[in-house]
């Protein structure tokens, strides 16, 4: 399983810190680790140590779940009446639509508020207010290889069109996936949202309703299905069928010669040797406007009252410094203006420079809508279906806006 990042993650829940206090506040977290040796559970150990050396009074109980588990544990805990003080989580605005959270201008410091990298913030809200805190970010680029590259005598895309000339060429070369295109159930929305804004489209229209099937989101998967899929570019496995990471996987081990990824697929390539470049996502007539941005989420439930020491403890988890360390153990964007502008500027960042340029223009799902989890699922399932054989691109995003306005008229 996979957070809203795509960041791969394995480990279990534990709970962690002991004694006693006048305060106790729970908190579950996500891990981001792929192992052990880099759990988020060491994170949290080291961060509580140090807030509750300077805050006798407050105990953070902090329990760590991979992303299989974490949604589910939340909503299991809410459901039984018992939710924890705060989650660290996938998704919010159910939570908000029922009123179950706290405002983020209820617990946080002005300062740290408005530190929020803005449209990180936006996405962030319902109905016009912040529920949603920003937690951890990520934008996507495209990934070549460049050994394929050179001995294809190629240079890196920025139009559709050198897309295709490239894939060609890599294809005369023999190499087995010219362009990885992952459009399946495992991450689907995120490889689809790509290619709607590097067509001028995207999952809603200019006022936030759904517009999947808009003449824009058409005409580009018609295009992913007459140009690469149709002409053999995709490789050998059908694009509904093939998954992110099974497309990163092959990446790493020099079989694809272009697929759009985030920072952690950089990590992986160079954990095996493959020679990789990373380029703006090429766009239908030059380097695409806006990419794709995601974000996990920190919540802050009101059953529990205090209120105070959550968003004491907030201040503290949001610090410039506190920030920087999660996004740089993990190869993550910051989500605040003050940690990206020290990352910007620091050589030891310099691998995420790219995606970190790519970050103020981004654009995110529509997560402060309640329908939208429905409606992420039935791309997941159905998006596929609209670059294959034999199907109607307009037929298929059709009925995805049909499931998607008749979603959205029931919020």
């Amino acid at each position: 399983m996979v957070s809203a990042l795509g960041m791969t993650a394995v480990l279990g829940g534990c709970g962690m810190s002991g004694g006693s206090a006048d305060v106790t506040l729970k908190l579950v977290a996500a891990d981001y680790g792929d192992s052990a040796a880099n759990s988020s559970r060491k994170y949290w150990d080291k961060l509580v140590e140090e807030y509750e050396a300077d805050h006798p009074g407050v105990k953070i109980d902090v329990s760590v779940y991979s992303w299989n588990d974490v949604d589910r544990k939340v909503r299991e805990m809410v459901a039984a009446g018992d939710p924890p003080d705060m989650a660290q989580i996938g998704a919010y605005a159910d939570y908000a639509d029922r009123n179950q959270l706290y405002k983020a201008d209820d617990l946080l410091s002005i300062p740290v508020q408005a530190d929020f990298v803005g449209q990180l913030a936006t996405a962030g809200q319902v109905r016009g207010v912040q529920y949603g805190m920003p937690f951890a970010s990520s934008t996507r680029v495209l990934f070549y290889n460049k050994s394929l590259f050179a001995k294809a005598g190629i240079t890196p895309p920025e139009t559709w069109d050198d897309l295709a000339e490239d894939a060609e060429a890599l294809k005369a070369e023999g190499v087995k996936y010219p362009y990885a295109l992952p459009l399946g159930p495992e991450e689907a929305q995120a490889e689809t949202l790509q290619w709607m804004l590097s067509g001028g489209g995207a999952y809603t229209d200019t006022v936030g309703s759904y517009g999947i099937d808009s003449p824009e989101n058409v005409d580009t998967f018609s295009w992913l299905k007459d140009e690469l899929v149709g002409k053999g570019l995709t490789g050998p496995v059908a694009p509904g069928e093939l998954n992110r990471a099974d497309a990163f996987a092959a990446f790493a081990k020099g079989e694809v010669g272009m697929l759009n990824g985030h920072p952690s697929l950089a990590k992986i390539a160079a954990r095996k040797g493959a020679k990789y470049g990373i380029v703006p996502t090429p766009g239908k007539e030059g380097t695409t406007r806006s990419t794709l941005g995601v974000a996990d989420w920190m919540t802050a439930f009101r059953k529990n009252g205090h209120r105070d020491q959550v968003g004491d403890f907030l201040d503290f988890v949001y610090s410039e410094r506190n920030v920087l360390a999660f996004s740089r153990e993990y190869d993550l964007l910051p989500v605040t203006s003050s940690a990206s502008e020290t990352m910007a500027t620091s050589g030891r960042d310099r691998h995420l420079k790219t995606f970190l340029d790519e970050l103020p223009a981004s654009e995110l799902y529509p997560v402060g809508k309640t329908s939208w989890a429905g409606v992420s699922a039935q791309v997941k399932q159905q998006i596929g279906k609209a670059v294959a054989p034999g199907v109607s691109p307009s037929g298929v995003l059709g009925r995805l806006q049909a499931a998607a306005s008749r979603a959205e008229s029931a919020e």
